[in-house]
């Protein structure tokens, strides 16, 4: 009792600071979220813009880009003049004028004296940064008329709850929690674990027991069912455990971003099927709920009452419960349809997570499938197999007395 307890203690702690921790690491917040790539995109610009120098060998090809440039403008802007002077009346006028002065020609020779003054005003470092806001506030508002906002109701709940300054932060502290409770629960689960087999090998060699022996083990079985019910059996976890790729020359990385996770007991599954609004699942939570819960608990109590009274030694229903609902008791199907579940599920994961890998080009992505069995399964299956050995034992232990007893008096 004291390790189930302090296992359930645990896992319960545990369970909440790894749910939070799935929602910070979900791809919502990471690579579909906008404002994460808002985010990217920004430091990007800023950093080519800083590294905007047209000082050295850099020069000279910008100044030749720039005059090359200049020149165009000053003849498409030639050509505009004269075109619109010859649909005029007089606009013979304007354009012998324009020759006298010498208009477009001085405008030519001032070229290489506009390309330094444009240089110099590109380089200047108070321009760069207005350059640089100004993109990144045009970015920022296409951005928004084009993509919808993400709900940070929750996000943002969690890191106030642990008083953490931003998701980064979060992020590392509570996956160091969660290792760490990893590694305080682990020896009391090796313990139960342990203390299992010990009592199953206890059963299975013991040639006889008392009755107050009997009714130790039904207590145990009791604990292992308990923890079972409670404690989640199955974690499915698939993500993107990460991603590489280049963005305008420079790297990118999006890390631990999760696309499903589920965990949840027994009790939980039934809770949510049966709180469903659709006939068959409210009938499979029904079914699970009687064969897991129900029909394990009466068999146990059952039992209890058989040991310690004499009158229920005699009631049909308890004999019936112990003696002849072996073959109805679902805890070992249900046992084993977790356990191809998890495996079914695993192996979905993992296949359609490589085909993630197989079509991106020119991205390193690396995914993985983190579903386990928790310490729900392994309780569950204990109390299982605990059960069948007690209710076997006590079946062949208890009628073969009374059997011997009616043969001595007859």
């Amino acid at each position: 009792m004291y390790l189930s307890v302090t296992v359930y203690e645990t896992e319960t702690e545990k369970r909440k600071i790894k749910e939070d921790l799935i929602e910070l690491s979900k791809i919502k917040y990471g690579l579909f979220s906008v404002d994460e790539w808002k985010k990217i995109l920004a430091d990007i610009i800023t950093k080519k813009i800083e590294e905007f120098d047209l000082e050295g060998a850099d020069r000279p090809e910008m100044r030749r880009r720039i005059s090359d440039l200049l020149h165009i403008v000053i003849n498409d802007l030639k050509d505009a003049f004269h075109e619109k002077n010859s649909r005029k009346l007089f606009g013979f006028v304007n354009e012998i004028g324009a020759g006298v002065f010498g208009i477009f020609d001085d405008m030519e020779r001032q070229i290489p004296s506009f390309t330094e003054k444009i240089i110099d005003f590109m380089n200047d470092p108070k321009n760069r940064k207005a350059i640089r806001g100004y993109i990144i506030k045009k970015l920022n508002t296409y951005a928004d008329k084009t993509f919808s906002k993400i709900d940070y109701s929750t996000h943002d709940k969690i890191i106030s709850e642990y008083g953490f300054k931003d998701r980064e932060e979060a992020l590392s502290e509570l996956k160091l929690r969660v290792d760490e409770l990893d590694s305080k629960n682990r020896p009391y689960q090796i313990g139960l674990i342990t203390l299992a087999i010990v009592t199953g090998l206890f059963i299975s060699f013991s040639k006889t027991i008392t009755k107050s022996g009997y009714l130790i083990l039904t207590a145990i079985c009791f604990v292992f069912l308990l923890g079972g019910l409670l404690l989640p059996m199955i974690e499915i976890d698939a993500r993107v455990a990460e991603m590489n790729f280049n963005l305008l020359g420079e790297p990118v990385t999006f890390q631990d971003q999760v696309l499903y996770y589920k965990s949840k007991s027994i009790l939980e599954v039934v809770r949510l099927m049966m709180t469903q609004s659709r006939i068959d699942l409210i009938f499979v939570g029904l079914l699970v709920l009687t064969f897991s819960v129900l029909f394990p608990v009466t068999k146990l109590v059952s039992s209890i009452l058989y040991l310690k009274s004499k009158k229920f030694e005699s009631n049909k229903f308890v004999q019936f419960m112990i003696f002849k609902t072996g073959k109805w008791s679902m805890a070992d199907v249900m046992v084993i349809a977790i356990f191809m579940a998890y495996i079914g599920f695993s192996g979905i994961i993992t296949e359609q997570l490589k085909q993630i890998e197989n079509i991106t080009q020119n991205i390193d992505i690396l995914t993985t499938n983190k579903s386990s069995l928790l310490a729900g399964f392994f309780t569950f299956t204990s109390f299982a197999i605990l059960s069948l050995l007690t209710s076997h034992k006590l079946q062949y232990e208890f009628r073969g007395q009374k059997s011997e007893l009616t043969n001595e008096v007859s």
